[in-house]
């Protein structure tokens, strides 16, 4: 296209070997190359802009000093990884991002050996880059060699104890590591919590390295007597005021912090640390997130992610919306619940924009909690404000939910606690792929004795949903909802408590009941209608309920009808296997029943469009419908013309 950037530097670079033929000078112009080309690119994919830009030329630097592949870069989280796709053999495939059949938007080990650990959840890289640094040590052998390990984590990551756990290790084991810690006082939102002050500090003073030099010189000059007071004194000043102490205490050597934007400063400490590090090395660095690009660094996100946008001006091509979304709905029921009662309060994980906390946070500053990356933290903070007589929705992505399960079987399901779970982006959620996808939180919530787990069918269930979990008091509850928009129902005035356990018939019909749970209701009702167009009309109801299920209303669909089908947004061992559970105590099958359960695939689904990846999942409408009439031997009219 005529409007892309112009990057003679640039084109002259196939893989990242070819850095090293340029002149400092020339890596800096390569920089601004970079930069313009993850703009342009994105402008025509959508995906995570301001991260990538924060660290173009650190991403320039370590591939100019390190020998990728065999020297392992693993970028934490992976959200700022697209100027290293475009330096790493995939330029021309760069604006495929997030597309079916394309790039994912993270690191993948399946896609380049460029990429030698997949990351999409945060905190890793540390753990990551000791155990290459070990298998190193140990002889492990891989197609490109085992060379040096090289940990890129942002400042939010650092708030995540698997951080701190893995460098603790690291400086036990005293394996030679690098670890950048690219602070730019911002993940997705802005950072919270000691460690983001700590770090505030550290920038805000001299450099530590220039005042461990002077240190050193005054306090040799002293007399004899005098020096190991002076020593003393200075440790004191030292763990008070500035640099890198808490870092050397876990057994790094630190560097910083320098201007991750000035390739005058990286190249030289990096081919330093490549040339003499003998052990765990923490090269400090700022950046600014959204860098070079006006209208990611005025945004609040810092352009964190967008959809696809214009270049010249930022504004964002998103299509016109029909419906409120989900998260929104979540939001502002959540609210209006909190205006009724002043127990109810949030916690969420470092994503308040995502889940919509920030506007519970602006009506209620005091009762909403960020945590930062620490979903176990947040996980047992929730269970002990229901203790303390509080009424906390913890609030999660799926996908992140998982990383605090052991505190919600432990700290939650055993005490019997009244947590309510508000589990956002439940089931495929598009161009994340199969990292964020929420696929396994009924499973492993449905399984524990006491849970009380929901599934919305659209946006005005949703609202009743949150005023059960609101009204709930005996034990915890969780309920589920999707990314996107909802079906543009008629929304209720104000949330409405649902019975515990209880099930709706929402069409009556014969033959074959359709029982939904969560939002494949809608594809349901279009798999009916096209059946109804066949003479075959299904009774359709929504379970609401995985736990406890509405044993009734499932008896009854299941001794009323020669078939039932279960649909969900879940994999195996869900909601359609606590169905089979019931059936099998109760000795239905025994009677001739034909049960199938439609569930997502025992696969990890690649990025697409949601619609795309639930048509691989065979969940669609279409599919619906074919399974239908496979459990009736009806021969469907694309298998009698074939």
């Amino acid at each position: 296209m005529t409007d892309r950037p112009k990057t003679p530097l640039l084109d002259r670079v196939a893989r990242p070997a070819d850095l090293k033929q340029f002149s400092d000078p020339e890596l800096i112009k390569l920089s601004d190359e970079l930069r313009a080309e993850t703009i342009s690119a994105v402008s025509e994919t959508g995906g995570h802009l301001g991260a990538g830009l924060g660290v173009v030329e650190l991403t320039v630097a370590l591939h100019a000093v390190f020998d990728t592949p065999r020297d392992k870069l693993i970028w934490d989280v992976s959200h700022q990884c697209y100027p290293h796709k475009i330096l790493t053999e995939r330029r021309d495939r760069i604006r495929t991002l997030r597309m079916k059949d394309g790039l994912s938007g993270f690191t993948k080990r399946s896609e380049s050996p460029y990429d030698p650990f997949g990351a999409a959840h945060s905190s890793t890289s540390i753990s990551a880059a000791l155990g290459f640094a070990v298998a190193r040590d140990l002889g492990g052998v891989v197609p490109e060699g085992l060379g040096d390990a090289i940990a890129v984590i942002g400042d939010g990551s650092m708030s995540a104890g698997m951080a701190y756990e893995a460098m603790n290790n690291a400086g036990h084991l005293k394996k030679r590591m690098i670890v950048i810690l690219n602070d730019n006082e911002m993940s997705i939102a802005p950072p919270v919590g000691a460690m983001s002050s700590y770090l505030s500090r550290l920038y805000a003073e001299e450099p530590f390295q220039n005042f461990k030099a002077a240190a050193k010189g005054a306090v040799s000059l002293l007399p004899g007597p005098f020096r190991e007071g002076a020593k003393r004194a200075k440790d004191i000043l030292k763990g008070m005021a500035v640099g890198g102490t808490l870092f050397e205490q876990l057994g790094f050597s630190y560097l910083g912090p320098i201007d991750g934007h000035d390739l005058n400063q990286l190249l030289p400490v990096l081919r330093t640390v490549k040339a003499r590090a003998t052990g765990p090395t923490l090269i400090h660095v700022i950046t600014k997130k959204g860098k070079g690009y006006g209208p990611a660094e005025a945004a609040r996100d810092k352009g964190h992610a967008t959809a696809k946008f214009n270049v010249l001006t930022g504004e964002q091509k998103k299509a016109p919306s029909n419906a409120p979304s989900y998260t929104r709905v979540f939001a502002d029921s959540l609210i209006a619940e909190a205006a009724k009662d002043d127990k109810i309060c949030a916690v969420t994980a470092a994503m308040p924009d995502g889940t919509g906390l920030n506007l519970f946070a602006e009506r209620y500053p005091s009762r909403c909690f960020d945590v930062g990356i620490a979903e176990q933290h947040g996980v047992t903070f929730s269970a002990a404000l229901a203790a303390g007589g509080m009424k906390p929705f913890c609030t999660m992505y799926s996908t992140f939910l998982q990383r605090g399960y052991d505190q919600v079987v432990h700290d939650v399901a055993i005490q019997r606690l009244p947590v309510r779970f508000a589990i956002d982006r439940a089931g495929l959620v598009g161009a994340d792929g199969a990292t964020h996808a929420g696929a396994f939180d009924v499973a492993f919530l449905a399984n524990l004795p006491g849970m009380v787990v929901m599934a919305a069918a659209d946006e005005a269930e949703l609202v009743h949903m949150v005023a059960t979990a609101a009204a709930h008091e005996d034990g915890p509850i969780a309920f589920r909802f999707p990314r996107g928009e909802g079906n543009g129902v008629d929304m209720p005035e104000r949330g409405v408590p649902l019975e515990i356990g209880k099930g709706r018939i929402i069409a009556e019909g014969k033959r074959v009941a359709l029982l939904s749970f969560g939002t494949r209701l809608a594809e349901v009702e279009k798999a009916a209608e096209a059946l109804r167009a066949k003479g075959i009309t299904p009774t359709i109801a929504d379970a609401r309920f995985a736990k406890p299920l509405d044993r009734d209303m499932i008896l009854t669909l299941a001794a009323d009808h020669e078939a039932l089908i279960t649909i969900e947004e879940g994999a195996v061992g869900g909601f359609g296997s606590h169905v089979a559970q019931l059936l099998s105590d109760e000795g239905v099958f025994d009677e001739g029943l034909k049960y199938r359960s439609m569930v997502l695939p025992d696969t990890f689904i690649d990025q697409a469009s949601p619609a795309d990846m639930y048509a691989v999942a065979g969940m669609n409408a279409e599919q619906i419908e074919a399974k239908v009439l496979d459990v009736l031997g009806v021969a469907s009219i694309a298998a009698q013309r074939a």
